[in-house]
């Protein structure tokens, strides 16, 4: 190990940069669905060494000086994304040649655009690098850092933090209620790094017993979480999930809308012969209805058939707003409708995806001929309330439309407005049978546990799950499947920590992290 580690440290030009790439592309396996974990320990202590060869001229300004260490991030952060994104682009597949154009834009653009994040994790890891083992904790430091960025600029972008690669299972998602989604980056980086620290010859003892010690506190913590926790269930309440399994490209067609709706309705009806409690949740998944339904007096009076007492369908419907000056506004949004086909509370998306649901510099753009994938003019409206709904008898639940859900750091924890439950709506179908729709499923359940809450999710071609509060799955309905699911709702757990104290943990590890990497640098320097 110790001969291949020099020779990585000595690599230059392109060389580099295709293995930096191949290192990312390498970390890309630990995601859903391939879950091969271990990948980071491949991925990782590669960037490390390439880090280290990647000095520069220290006689140069501090960005030229910088500038090698950019470009490895860079690069492997272009091999992750790529590896880990690629199934964007069957998104532009769906909608004959229309969009054809822009899928080098979304297998490759994006990922390159992304990677520029990572360039600037190298870049900074680089400008705290010490001598000796605790450099790899100036890397974890830098990319946690930045993918707290990778979340809030430019409306944010999350998906894939690094920190999910150490949660594949419900054992080891428990440490994201403690320390939050950044915080689990920083460690897992930190662990998926030590590897490299077998090459040092002195030294290494402290910062790989301290990478050991995070690992098993990390399995063994979910564990005990995991064993005490208890499982009990609302034997007032079930839920009853639809996923109808209707391909994108029929979906808004005009002339499949009733059809669909149809769909809908007829497995909405399909019950246990027995109910499992007094009142059911029916949870539709996103943009489920293929019509504006308040225009549809014959769809409402439907529902009014089809729901029987005890019933309230939570449907995925696009919402128009009416204006006698203007053009109408459309929303992204869920229904809430009685057993009486009254529509008797609504949520719209607040976070809504760019070039997906709305257009940035929209009149530009449109100027260029292009725009949003979502079939209406002008595209969707972002909303301004992500209040519980609450309902008699129910528990309240926070609706959260597609991938609404990964943005952890923006639902609001107070004890006052906290829910019983999550649902989550979406439509993967864009996605097919690709990887996307695994990814987002971990990253929702990752923010169920988080928070402490049982997930209610219902997706148009799957996955859909009901899963305990602590990302338990107690059923599922497989991708590209159709049909229910009826299962009694899990109840909320316990306060979590991230749940009272958002991110403080992580910010206090920061700072502990910080002040140990800035004595090092000092006593470096003076050594030297």
């Amino acid at each position: 190990m110790r001969e291949l580690a020099a020779r990585v440290v000595l690599m230059d030009g392109w060389r580099r940069a295709v293995l930096a790439m191949l290192a990312g592309a390498i970390t890309a396996l630990g995601l859903a669905p391939v879950d091969f974990f271990a990948a980071g320990f491949v991925g990782f202590p590669l960037l490390v060494w390439m880090l280290d060869g990647a000095a520069g001229n220290p006689a140069a300004g501090a960005l030229r000086r910088l500038a090698p260490a950019f470009r490895i991030g860079w690069s492997f952060g272009f091999g992750y994304f790529v590896a880990g994104l690629w199934w964007l682009g069957a998104a532009m597949l769906n909608d004959g040649n229309a969009f054809l154009w822009a899928i080098p834009l979304a297998v490759l653009v994006l990922p390159a655009i992304l990677a520029v994040y990572y360039g600037l994790a190298a870049a900074l890891a680089r400008a705290f690098w010490v001598d000796g083992p605790w450099r790899i904790l100036a890397l974890a430091v830098s990319f946690s850092l930045v993918e707290i960025l990778r979340g809030m600029l430019f409306t944010g972008f999350p998906w894939n933090e690094i920190g999910v690669m150490a949660a594949p299972v419900p054992l080891l998602m428990q440490s994201v209620s403690v320390v939050g989604l950044h915080g689990m980056t920083l460690a897992a980086v930190f662990v998926f790094a030590a590897p490299a620290l077998w090459v040092a010859p002195r030294d290494r003892a402290p910062a790989l017993v301290l990478a050991a010690l995070l690992a098993v506190a990390h399995a063994g913590f979910g564990a005990y979480r995991l064993a005490t926790a208890e499982n009990p269930t609302d034997a007032g309440v079930a839920v009853r999930v639809v996923q109808p399994n209707i391909a994108q490209t029929e979906k808004w067609d005009a002339a499949e809308a009733d059809r669909n709706f149809a769909r809908l309705v007829q497995l909405t009806e399909t019950r246990p012969e027995t109910p499992l409690a007094a009142k059911t949740l029916i949870i539709w998944p996103e943009s489920s209805v293929p019509f504006l339904l308040t225009e549809r007096p014959d769809a409402i009076a439907r529902l009014a058939t089809a729901l029987q007492p005890g019933e309230t369908l939570i449907a995925g419907a696009a919402r128009a707003e009416r204006r006698d000056d203007a053009a109408p506004r459309y929303y992204n949004s869920v229904y809430v409708i009685d057993e009486e086909g009254v529509i008797v509370d609504a949520r719209d998306k607040t976070h809504l995806v760019p070039f997906g649901e709305y257009l940035p510099f929209q009149s530009f753009l449109e100027g260029l001929g292009l725009r949003q994938l979502a079939s209406l003019p002008g595209g969707f409206s972002a909303g301004a309330d992500r209040s519980p709904v609450m309902l008699a008898g129910i528990p309240a639940f926070l609706p959260l439309i597609c991938y609404e859900i990964i943005f952890q750091d923006e639902i609001d924890r107070s004890a006052a407005k906290r829910p019983g439950f999550i649902v989550n709506v979406t439509n993967d179908a864009w996605y097919g049978n690709t990887p996307g729709p695994y990814q987002h499923l971990r990253q929702s359940g990752l923010t169920a546990v988080a928070l402490g809450l049982p997930l209610v999710r219902s997706a148009n071609t799957g996955v859909s799950v009901v899963t305990d509060a602590y990302g338990r799955t107690i059923d599922g309905l497989a991708l590209g499947s159709a049909g229910t699911l009826e299962v009694k709702l899990p109840v909320v757990a316990p306060f979590t920590v991230f749940s009272r104290v958002g991110n403080l943990p992580y910010w206090i590890l920061i700072a502990m992290s910080s002040l140990l990497l800035c004595w090092l640098s000092v006593k470096n320097a003076r050594r030297d």
